[in-house]
């Protein structure tokens, strides 16, 4: 008999006012019976609606009954047959707007914890299971995978299994994308991408640092000179935009991804790593998506007493996953909503002292739907503090468009690819992720991937 609680099994974590000072995984994960239990509230329902809210179509009913009899493993081969992330997916994607919003549960009280359960099996099978993945064989054609994130690692993943030849280029001195340089330890721990970049490597798979293609190399020399058949871009979003107000050049004031990536990727957080990185008594991060929420948290953690969201809507209308506006709150961030910064301030030394905003009222909705902030007049006020985050978009750095013949992009700097197959407009070439949609989600940009691999076996099963 299904288990007919309206509640989802509570999920444990560190307490809030001991997380907010160690880099620790704030959710602590479910044991074997807390899943098991929970997967007996799924109702195995005949149409499967939540598979439909799943960008890489997992089939949800299916692996929840198996951890509902206790076959972890099993549960993990049903997963795994089309999410090859299954660990990073269960703990960043937000579910309560894709499968969970699906979940007939979910109308007379709180939906299966499908991301819940996806983490447990994940989480088990790598602390139960160490079998090592066999090399495909190889069928003699070859792929680049330019970049190494989310929708890379699904494309080089799929194309693997096929006995394709992959070599994976990467900017930075490590693989992940901003499952590494994004996403704090607290929310995803490194170790867990860096087991799925060394299944990769088992798969045959290689993995190249420090190329900066646009730099180092071009597309045009990946595919004349150096013989690769097909090329897969997913390469994200990382240009940061800032709100071009007086003060933005102050000592002070970083973007979200600087901001990040020297706490994350380059380990500011740990003492023995000598990272620069101001040491702020004071921050305020202006934005309130998951990015903003990230750095903000991360602040707390670095020693800053006090820590700001300046957003210039009201909570309705952030975008955040409201899980991490929770998880905020609780952890002493200060929320100032419909505030619009104007004015970052001086301090006399080039450095900054603190951000003037202008209070805002909503408005009428705009062509996004959410209604639209206006201005209070004479409604300025300041607040202190010593660093300022900004954390308001990203667009797709242009260095790859601008050095490669033939790709077209629009007019916010994305990739233009065909909606079938995602090929760009140069025949051979595909592309996915942020690099095609602007900042999206890990599993969207997964199922980007996961397409353009199949166009590209097609594409070279014809060739």
């Amino acid at each position: 008999m299904p288990n007919m609680s309206l509640e989802k099994i509570k999920m444990p974590e560190q307490a809030p006012d001991v997380r907010n000072k160690n880099f620790e995984e704030v959710a602590l994960g479910y044991t074997e019976e807390m899943a098991m239990e929970e997967a007996t509230r799924c109702l195995n329902c005949k149409h499967k609606p939540c598979v439909s809210g799943c960008p890489v179509n997992v089939r949800i009913p299916e692996f929840i009954a198996e951890v509902a009899k206790g076959d972890f493993l099993a549960a993990y081969k049903v997963i795994t047959s089309t999410n090859a992330l299954p660990a990073v997916c269960g703990r960043v994607c937000p579910q309560e707007s894709q499968c969970e919003s699906k979940c007939v549960r979910g109308i007379k009280g709180e939906a299966v914890a499908i991301g819940r359960l996806e983490r447990f099996v994940a989480d088990w099978y790598m602390k139960n299971c160490h079998e090592k993945l066999e090399k495909p064989v190889q069928n003699g054609k070859k792929v680049a995978v330019i970049g190494s994130g989310p929708s890379s690692l699904a494309c080089a993943g799929d194309l693997a299994k096929q006995g394709y030849a992959i070599t994976m280029f990467e900017a930075f001195h490590t693989a992940g994308g901003v499952l590494v340089y994004g996403i704090p330890e607290f929310r995803l721990p490194k170790a867990i991408v860096q087991k799925e970049i060394d299944k990769l490597s088992e798969m045959g798979v290689d993995v190249m640092t420090n190329m900066v293609i646009g730099k180092v190399l071009s597309i045009d020399e990946i595919i004349d000179d150096m013989g690769f058949d097909a090329v897969f871009i997913g390469t994200g979003a990382g240009l940061p935009s800032f709100m071009n107000i007086p003060g933005e050049a102050l000592v002070g004031v970083y973007s979200a991804n600087e901001y990040l990536t020297r706490i994350n990727l380059m380990k500011a957080y740990q003492p023995k790593y000598d990272t620069p990185l101001r040491q702020s008594k004071a921050v305020a991060v202006v934005g309130g998506g998951n990015v903003a929420m990230d750095a903000a948290r991360c602040a707390k953690r670095m020693g800053a007493e006090h820590v700001y969201i300046v957003y210039r809507r009201s909570e309705a209308e952030m975008p955040a996953r409201l899980e991490e506006i929770h998880h905020a709150k609780e952890e002493g961030i200060a929320f100032h909503l419909l505030r619009n910064p104007v004015r970052i301030l001086d301090d006399g030394n080039g450095q900054v002292c603190g951000i003037e905003c202008l209070k805002m009222e909503l408005g009428e909705p705009d062509a996004s739907g959410r209604r639209s902030p206006v201005p209070i007049e004479g409604s300025n006020y300041v607040i202190d503090v010593d660093t300022v985050v900004m954390s308001i978009g990203t667009s797709p750095n242009p260095l790859i468009r601008t050095t490669t013949h033939g790709l077209e992009a629009n007019r916010k700097g994305c990739l233009v690819v065909n909606e079938e197959t995602n090929q760009t407009t140069r025949e051979g070439v595909y592309a996915g992720g942020d690099a095609v949609t602007g900042a999206a989600t890990v599993i969207l940009a997964m199922g980007a991937g996961k397409k353009a691999a199949a166009a590209i076996d097609e594409y070279l099963q014809n060739k």
